[in-house]
């Protein structure tokens, strides 16, 4: 269908071929997209790579947010605390 291809060192032939036009919002539709997000990367000569991306929830929390968690409860403790914050806006 169209022009075999080399991207990032893997041979790759398109399975699909089209043109599309942005819109007044500057967004383009993609044709029977099989994912809901993408990861964008676009480069100075206007090429446009997009990668599929599943977002998923984390089985754990990292241990870099459970010490960030810890020196948290730690600082309270000890009374290094900010300033109240005023809600009362909300």
């Amino acid at each position: 269908m169209g022009n075999p291809t080399t991207l990032g060192g893997d041979f790759m032939e398109a399975v699909k071929d089209y043109d599309v036009h942005i819109d007044s919002k500057k967004r383009v539709t993609l044709r029977g997209a099989k994912y809901q997000y993408y990861n964008v990367r676009e480069y100075e000569n206007g090429c446009i790579i997009l990668e599929p991306r599943e977002l998923i929830t984390p089985e754990e929390i990292s241990s870099k947010t459970l010490a960030s968690m810890d020196q948290a409860i730690r600082n309270f403790k000890l009374g290094q605390v900010s300033n109240p914050v005023d809600l009362s806006d909300f």
